[in-house]
C-alpha cells in the first residue's frame, strides 16, 4: 500500500513540477557534461592518445567524476550532446545527417525514447538538432533545422508529450538565402543560433510554441566565428567573443554582450592572464566562464572555470 501511494504521489505532474523547480531554484543537482579521456592521470606521451573517450557527468563546482553515461543502447559509436534539461539528454550521432537516430534519454532512472525519424525528405547537407523544456507548455521540445547548399530549408519540431514530429510551413524570406551555420543554444522554449551571411553574422531564434523566427543582427565587433561563443547569462542570452587584445599588459579578454530587449548590451570583458586559455565553451549556472585549451596535435584539452 505505501509503495502504490508513493509511487502515485511521485508520478503525478505536480510534485513532478514541484520537485523540478526546487531544483533549479536552488541550483541542486546540475552537472557539466564532458566527452574526455578516462585516464586522468595520463600526462602528454610523445605519442597521440589512443584510448576511447566517454562522456561523463562531473559536479560543477569541483570538476569531480560524478558518474559515467553508457549509452542506452550499449553502442560504442560516438554519440553528441545536443541538449539537456531537468535530467533528460537529447543525443544522437556525433556527425549528423538527416536520418540519424534521436534518444531523449534519462541516465538516472536509464530509460529512453527514441522518436521516428520521417524519411521522406531529400538528403540534406546540413543538419542542426537542439532540445529543452518549454515552460509555456509544459513539455520537452526537439528541434532539428536542416540545409542544403541550393538554399532548401526545413524545420521540424517533436513533441515528447505526443510523441509526434511537426513540419514547420511558414519559413521566413531572409532564411531562404545561402547562409552558414554555427553553433546554438536553448533557452526558456526558444532555439538560438549563430549563422553567418556573407560578412554578416546574426542570431536566428526560433519560438517553438509560436513557431515563429527572429533575427538579430550582430553587434559590429563580430567578425569571426573563431572564439564566438552563445550561451545565457542571468536568463538573458548572451554572446562571447575573444578576438581583439586586451589594453592590460600580459592579459587577453573576452568580449561580452546580452540580448535585453531586443538590443545588445555590452557588459565588462572577461580578462585573464595571456595564453592562459585559448576559447571560450560557455557560462555555468553560476555564472562563471567557461574556458578550454586545446592541443589537437597531442589530443588533450584542459578546462578552466574563470
Amino acid at each position: 500500500c505505501t509503495c502504490k501511494l508513493w509511487s502515485d504521489l511521485i508520478g503525478s505532474s505536480s510534485f513532478v513540477s514541484t520537485h523540478l523547480h526546487r531544483n533549479v531554484t536552488k541550483h541542486a543537482h546540475v552537472y557539466l557534461l564532458c566527452l574526455h579521456h578516462p585516464n586522468f592521470d595520463w600526462e602528454e606521451p610523445d605519442e597521440p592518445y589512443a584510448e576511447e573517450l566517454q562522456w561523463s557527468a562531473f559536479s560543477i563546482e569541483r570538476f569531480e567524476q560524478c558518474s559515467k553515461l553508457t549509452h542506452p543502447l550499449w553502442s560504442t559509436e560516438h554519440y553528441g550532446i545536443y541538449g539537456s534539461s531537468n535530467g533528460l539528454v537529447c543525443i544522437s550521432d556525433e556527425i549528423l545527417n538527416f536520418d540519424s537516430p534521436i534518444h531523449i534519454w534519462n541516465p538516472s532512472v536509464r530509460k529512453f525514447r527514441t522518436p521516428l525519424i520521417s524519411t521522406n525528405y531529400i538528403k540534406f547537407s546540413y543538419v542542426a538538432l537542439q532540445f529543452g523544456f518549454h515552460p509555456k507548455v509544459n513539455d520537452y521540445k526537439a528541434v532539428r533545422m536542416m540545409c542544403t547548399n541550393k538554399n532548401a530549408f526545413a524545420v521540424e519540431v517533436y513533441s515528447l508529450r505526443t510523441d509526434s514530429w511537426k513540419m514547420i510551413e511558414a519559413i521566413p524570406p531572409w532564411l531562404k538565402c545561402t547562409w552558414q551555420h554555427h553553433n546554438g543554444t536553448f533557452f526558456n522554449g526558444v532555439a538560438y543560433h549563430i549563422i553567418e551571411k556573407g560578412p554578416i553574422f546574426s542570431i536566428m531564434s526560433f519560438d517553438l510554441a509560436s513557431e515563429e523566427f527572429e533575427e538579430f543582427l550582430a553587434p559590429d565587433a563580430i567578425c569571426s566565428s573563431w572564439g564566438l561563443c552563445i550561451n545565457v547569462y542571468k536568463e538573458q542570452i548572451c554572446l562571447l567573443f575573444r578576438c581583439y587584445g586586451c589594453e592590460e599588459e600580459g592579459m587577453d579578454k573576452v568580449d561580452f554582450w546580452v540580448l535585453h530587449e531586443k538590443r545588445w548590451k555590452q557588459l565588462c570583458p572577461f580578462i585573464f592572464p595571456l595564453n592562459y586559455c585559448h576559447r571560450p565553451s560557455g557560462i555555468s549556472i553560476d555564472n562563471e566562464l567557461l574556458m578550454e585549451r586545446r592541443d589537437f596535435i597531442k589530443g588533450v584539452a584542459d578546462m578552466y572555470l574563470c
